[in-house]
């Protein structure tokens, strides 16, 4: 299979005054598109030329797996960009309430591991294998779906998502990266996780 670089869900200057038109020009433009066309040269000939980005990121390794998931992580990043209204669900933010104590305390959580990730890498909103929103850190190009965790929300800390705008003021491009956050993106990634954990009836149709 031949893989493609994702079509943005927005315009390539929408997101200003936050991200720059230069610097999706050149993450989505350049990067992104890097790692669909290595990606596409790395695999031709190999048991990997008809696997999905998800069954190549379970079982690859070295530059296939790198190329792999960025391609994933960058999907899953800028579909989790929108400057639209959108907000948490109800059922969400229950749960962030639940897990961490408060949205609060949630945001403050993200920022902290967001802000202390030692070099390049991505931090992720995932539900763990108990079923428990969890965030978690993951150098370079490292996934939640190769822990099988089921991932809702991700922040690029690479320096090249942020460099142009912020140069190396990591905590101040968290912050701008915070406001134009895809909730509803988040929430459907999350109600569609709990409804195949936790399957609605056939008779009635009420989710447990």
């Amino acid at each position: 299979m031949t893989h493609t670089l994702m079509k943005l869900p927005f315009g390539e200057g929408a997101l200003e005054p936050y991200i720059s038109k230069e610097t999706i020009q050149y993450h989505y433009g350049k990067h992104h598109a890097g790692y669909v066309n290595k990606l596409n040269t790395l695999i031709k000939g190999t048991a990997y030329e008809t696997s999905s980005l998800e069954e190549i990121i379970k079982t690859a390794q070295g530059g296939i797996f790198n190329n792999a998931s960025q391609i994933y992580n960058h999907d899953f990043y800028f579909h989790g960009l929108s400057l639209a209204p959108n907000k948490l669900s109800d059922t969400l933010t229950k749960a962030l309430e639940n897990d961490f104590g408060s949205l609060k305390a949630f945001k403050e959580l993200f920022m902290q591991t967001a802000t202390n990730l030692f070099g390049s890498g991505w931090v992720w909103l995932s539900i763990d294998t108990e079923g428990k929103l969890i965030i978690e850190a993951r150098s370079n190009a490292d996934s939640p779906l190769i822990h099988n965790h089921t991932p809702l929300l991700t922040c690029d800390v690479w320096e090249h998502a942020y460099y142009i705008d912020y140069r190396n003021a990591r905590a101040d491009y968290l912050e701008k990266w915070w406001t134009i956050i895809n909730w509803d993106f988040v929430s459907k990634n999350f109600g569609d996780a709990r409804y195949i954990q936790f399957p609605c009836d056939e008779n009635s149709g009420a989710c447990a």
